[in-house]
């Protein structure tokens, strides 16, 4: 196992933030997996451990076949922000930003750089793509602050993978995924592995991502450049790891074995594994219904995480206990109820129930912040 600790810029005076990187194995292929970019998200942290303790017992058997790199804490900035006693790990205190948005765009700085370079061998071409990636990234002016800092740093480790995990978890959430469709075939045993519940697909959800930064540049280099060879040679996808709470061990522990099975079945690991269980259907992320309360009061939720729905069910309600004003708020479309705010009490402008549903719903940005 090496351990490599990178310095994030801009930290006040007498103080250093650094991300910790730990790289087992070796060999062409790799593999990388980040957990709590949304630092208030333990679960992935959680997970991230037994993950550590198993990839170097793994290494010391001589099963790794590739590299696998792990990043246990993805974001220090998130999360050393407390306020009150409460976590807040989702936005840069700094600037308002969410910590997984906007990413750098790597098809757009590297491909004029590739015109007359491609060719029909396609490892060939990935070998240049990549390259021209970590290069470009390493180009780019000195970042103006540490959030900045800190995207550059994750996507330079990330954007030379052959798989990118990248561990999240809802408020309130069943297991699930988010991916590619282009990776669903692929992906199927992870979900499978995972027991996912759900999993959204979307080519484009809007925001760039960590997942889509490194994904998303191949399809737009293959589109720009019909007639070469470019593979989909990044499979990026966000594991949620269920919600905010769950971070028990024997929970970490079927997740970690999960993750390293699928590593196995993508060669990367070596040894029998059990066989993946039966997988969910995948659904479009744009069939996906963020539900809002009309309304500001106590919620009561009146369907569980995971129950299925159908078009009209209902799904909470919410009460002004001032006014007494009552409203019952129901699904639009029939499908898995995924994710619950953890808070009861509704806000203007925030979900509160999520439903993915097999028929899309809406368009344009798909992720809110």
């Amino acid at each position: 196992m090496e351990h490599i600790q990178h310095r994030l810029p801009w930290s006040t005076a007498g103080t250093e933030r650094r991300v910790s990187l730990f790289r087992f194995g070796s060999g062409p292929r790799k593999a990388y997996i980040q957990a709590a970019l949304h630092a208030d998200e333990l679960p992935g942290m959680r997970v991230a451990v037994e993950l550590k303790q198993r990839l170097l017992e793994l290494e010391q058997q001589g099963r790794l076949n590739g590299v696998i790199e792990l990043v246990p804490v993805a974001n220090p900035i998130g999360l050393g922000q407390m306020f009150q006693a409460t976590h807040q790990g989702r936005f840069d205190l700094a600037s308002g930003q969410n910590f997984n948005r906007d990413f750098p765009a790597l098809a757009e700085l590297i491909a004029p750089q590739l015109e007359g370079r491609l060719g029909d061998d396609g490892q060939a071409n990935v070998t240049l793509i990549r390259r021209l990636m970590r290069e470009a990234i390493a180009a780019l002016p000195p970042a103006r602050s540490e959030l900045e800092g800190l995207r550059r740093l994750l996507l330079q480790q990330a954007c030379d993978a052959d798989v990118v995990l990248d561990l999240h978890c809802d408020f309130e959430s069943i297991m699930l995924l988010y991916a590619l469709p282009q990776h669903w075939p692929t992906l199927r045993t992870l979900a499978a592995r995972l027991r996912a519940g759900a999993v959204l697909l979307a080519e484009d959800s809007g925001g760039n991502s960590f997942d889509e930064a490194c994904a998303v540049p191949w399809l737009r280099l293959a589109e720009r450049y019909p007639q070469a060879q470019i593979p989909l040679a990044c499979m990026a996808t966000t594991i949620e790891l269920r919600g905010m709470a769950d971070t028990e061990r024997t929970q970490a522990q079927h997740s970690a074995d999960d993750i390293l099975g699928f590593l196995a079945d993508q060669g990367l690991i070596s040894g029998d594994w059990p066989a993946a269980f039966t997988c969910c259907e995948a659904t479009p992320f744009a069939g996906a219904q963020y539900a809002y309360a009309p309304h500001p009061g106590v919620v009561s939720f009146l369907q569980p995480l995971g129950a299925r729905v159908k078009l009209g069910d209902p799904l909470f309600e919410v009460i002004d206990p001032l006014s007494d004003q009552h409203s019952v708020v129901h699904a639009t479309t029939s499908g898995i109820l995924y994710a619950r705010e953890r808070l009861r009490y509704a806000q203007p402008g925030l979900w509160l129930a999520k439903v993915a549903g097999a028929q899309p719903i809406r368009q344009g940005r798909l992720l809110t912040d």
